[in-house]
């Protein structure tokens, strides 16, 4: 019997936050999400900074500049906060 290694290198492509959740589509087309209110600075944002998001390094990260909140996807994905 064989096993196939995958490697963890999750990217995300698109982010949407709703008024209580934050939800994160992956490039392989998993989509995670998490409670707005683990990430205090996200939780306290209007909608237009919550919508100025970026992707960092290999689409690794998640970047909100008006905010100043840096997510990992890794992160998002096991649930640490």
């Amino acid at each position: 019997m064989s096993t196939l290694a995958v490697e963890l290198h999750p990217q995300a492509h698109r982010i949407k936050c709703t008024d209580t959740t934050i939800i994160v589509e992956l490039i392989d087309g998993r989509t995670i999400s998490a409670p707005l209110v683990w990430f205090p600075r996200l939780s306290q944002a209007s909608k237009e900074q919550l919508e100025n998001w970026e992707l960092l390094g290999d689409e690794e990260g998640i970047h909100w500049p008006d905010v100043d909140e840096d997510l990992s996807v890794a992160g998002l994905l096991i649930g640490t906060h």
